[in-house]
């Protein structure tokens, strides 16, 4: 599916919610010594165009009707995950901010709900640079509102959006995308680290590389002893269609084609190693497991 740009934003922003809006839900999960929280950045609206479009209709409709989930539009979750081991305080993602959709860019009450203010974060870790990801890095006086935390994003990841030339390339629903993107990217540039692929990027997390849904996608492995948690950022984007049919295409990836293997890559993993998921838009906090069905996978929270 080509996507317009009204379609992608304006549309989205604007449309009236579909059924009841998701509750601000958070999750726990003590690891080790360390803990892993998600905390609520609000919820998007997006029209089900954007993700079904390109999908077997009546299969589809099969699958949306048992999960209870509506075709014409979509309102997932934003988890933050936040991570503590007693000397970081790790936020995954930094959520929306207040320019992009009105029902998101929430991290500030998000963090308050921990006790925490933004200068207590000492790392802001980027699975992408989608605006519900990284716009939410600048206050609303545009200056960077994890002023005293390292900032890091994957090299591939970085390098395409900073590009100028992305933004005369992308699709142009995602112009928008690129322009934000770089922006704030520009705003946080003095405190930026950039890593790649396998890389142990703080003590006990590793970069896992998942592009598709962008090019240079990361999720990341938190691993203490034989226990493992992978947070999945948008590379396992929703808990239905993207577990039970993990390789049809959707529109909400830039290169589906990349994404579904991806996908299936890390659903491979998370079952047979038994690791716990936390996933940006997964409903109920994000943080479950993936388990094989006779035909796909499902997700389940703990």
């Amino acid at each position: 599916m080509k996507l317009s740009r009204r379609s992608f934003i304006h549309h989205a922003a604007t449309v009236p919610l579909v059924g009841s809006l998701p509750t601000l839900v958070s999750a726990d999960l003590r690891f080790g010594e360390a803990s892993i929280t998600t905390v609520s950045d609000g919820h998007l609206i997006l029209p089900g165009s954007l993700l079904f479009d390109a999908m077997p209709e009546v299969e589809l409709q099969g699958i949306l009707s048992a999960y209870g989930v509506s075709a014409s539009q979509l309102a997932p979750e934003c988890n933050l995950t936040l991570y503590r081991d007693g000397r970081n305080t790790v936020l995954f993602d930094a959520g929306s901010g207040a320019d992009f959709m009105p029902s998101a860019g929430k991290v500030l009450s998000a963090l308050e709900t921990q006790g925490l203010a933004p200068e207590d974060i000492t790392h802001v870790i980027f699975t992408h640079a989608h605006p519900d990801h990284i716009w939410g890095v600048l206050d609303e006086f545009d200056d960077p509102l994890f002023a005293g935390a390292t900032h890091m994003m994957g090299r591939s990841e970085w390098d395409y959006w900073w590009d100028p030339q992305t933004a005369t390339t992308i699709d142009d629903a995602r112009v928008p995308f690129a322009v934000g993107a770089r922006r704030r990217m520009q705003a946080i540039e003095e405190s930026v680290v950039l890593f790649d692929d396998h890389e142990e990027i703080l003590p006990g997390i590793a970069a896992v590389a998942t592009p598709g849904h962008t090019p240079g996608h990361m999720a990341f492995e938190i691993r203490h002893g034989t226990e493992a948690v992978l947070v999945a950022g948008d590379a396992i984007g929703n808990h239905h269609v993207a577990f039970h049919r993990p390789e049809w295409h959707g529109g909400l990836d830039q290169d589906p084609a990349t994404a579904a293997a991806s996908r299936h890559m890390l659903l491979d993993r998370l079952t047979s190693e038994q690791m716990t998921l936390v996933g940006f838009h997964l409903p109920g906090g994000g943080i479950g497991r993936a388990e094989r069905t006779e035909d796909g996978y499902r997700f389940a929270n703990l």
